[in-house]
């Protein structure tokens, strides 16, 4: 480990170089080419082999090793999201209206600095460790990972075990988080149609208005966890969009709401969903309104982190200098690596990069996201670690 260690520090300048490059140039999901285009690049010069377009534009290295062990992914997203970045730095994106607010860019260096590490440690591997850089984590319903599952990333060398990091801001730097059993939640997407009648802003006696329709929905979806779910299940739903009119005098036809419902349980999803559609219905009819609610279909599964698995990571992860590794809470994000564990059992961690002395305190999700680079050798070294851990 310390060898490793020593190396990761050698290879910290190089990691921080490729992260800022795919900070500047952000690629929303399923447009990630200049990323992959990066991704494949810097594999091949590893001697790596390579495979592109898995998925769309998903990129698989293999790193074989000759021998017989266990054959280990590692993951990494490399989509960035629709937002506009208000972070002064010299890095800054290029791309209006396009930013890499969740730290996607710091996973794709941090794996290629762990694939730097160990082509480097090819004969301590005691088997093979395929690469996983994953398009459309952020797209939501089926995401990257579905597609690339498809297309064969997790065969031929199957796959034993499935590891992937995230960054995390609202934990600090030198943290790693880990957690056994439900880690993040399953998320279902919906759209709720709140249709009224037409008319003039001064007569709405003579019109049905969906927009105070809507706003009544709004309040009583909030009345679902706070007194129709069990409150020790965990549970969270959120109206995140709201749409409707065109001028300051019409009161509009419709008003369309978005948001999620998060879950951990089946029969909590299901009571939650049921009682959704109950409270949504009536508030409409107690208007005068009606309504159309329809639920995203396929959506990630919960991320379920192997009990065993993840105790040996913890154990491992412990073992890396200067980092501190503790039991993380359940988070209600939600995160399409589950779809990997469903192939392999595996783990999902965290890797704390707050710091508010460097200004990085805002949170994952943010305009203003910021990423104590610090902290990213720490990531690369902890996959390379788990991929020599768990291929021997």
């Amino acid at each position: 480990m310390q060898d490793l260690a020593q190396e990761v520090k050698r290879l910290e300048p190089r990691i921080i170089e490729i992260r800022r490059t795919i900070h500047q140039n952000p690629e929303l999901a399923h447009h990630e080419v200049a990323t992959a285009r990066l991704v494949a690049k810097e594999l091949r010069s590893l001697g790596i082999e390579v495979k592109t377009g898995v998925g769309g534009t998903g990129v698989v290295g293999l790193l074989r090793s000759g021998k017989n062990g266990k054959v280990v992914a590692l993951r990494a997203d490399m989509d960035a999201l629709p937002l506009q970045e208000e972070v002064d730095l010299e890095f800054k994106s290029k791309r209006k209206g396009v930013m890499h607010a969740c730290g996607h860019d710091t996973h794709v260096a941090m794996l290629l600095g762990a694939a730097a590490l160990l082509a480097k440690h090819r004969k301590q591997l005691g088997g093979d460790v395929k690469f996983l850089f994953q398009p459309a984590e952020e797209s939501g319903g089926n995401g990257g990972a579905k597609p690339m599952i498809d297309e064969g990333a997790m065969e031929n060398p199957r796959v034993d075990y499935v590891f992937g990091l995230h960054i995390a801001a609202d934990m600090p730097s030198g943290v790693y988080g880990v957690r056994g059993g439900p880690f993040m939640a399953k998320p279902d997407a919906f759209k709720i149609r709140v249709i009224g009648r037409g008319g003039h802003g001064s007569a709405p006696h003579r019109a049905i208005d969906p927009v105070y329709i809507a706003a009544q929905v709004t309040i009583a979806l909030q009345g679902l966890s706070g007194r129709m779910v069990n409150p020790i299940r965990p549970f969270v739903i959120s109206v995140c969009s709201v749409h409707g009119g065109t001028k300051n005098n019409i009161i509009p036809d419709e008003v369309v709401l978005e948001g999620t419902i998060r879950t951990f349980e089946k029969n909590t999803r299901s009571k939650a969903i049921a009682d959704m559609r109950r409270v949504v219905a009536s508030t409409c009819e107690a208007y005068g309104g009606s309504c159309v609610i329809d639920f995203q279909k396929d959506t990630y599964p919960v991320v379920y982190n192997d009990e065993k698995v993840t105790e040996r990571v913890a154990k491992t992860l412990r073992r890396i200098p200067r980092m501190k590794t503790i039991r993380a809470d359940p988070r209600m994000g939600a995160e399409d690596f589950s779809r990997f564990q469903q192939k392999a059992p595996g783990t999902f961690y965290y890797l704390g990069t707050g710091n508010t002395s460097k200004g990085c305190d805002s949170p994952n999700h943010s305009s203003k996201f910021k990423v104590d680079e610090d902290v990213l050798k720490y990531g690369t070294l902890s996959l390379a670690s788990l991929a020599l851990e768990f291929a021997n």
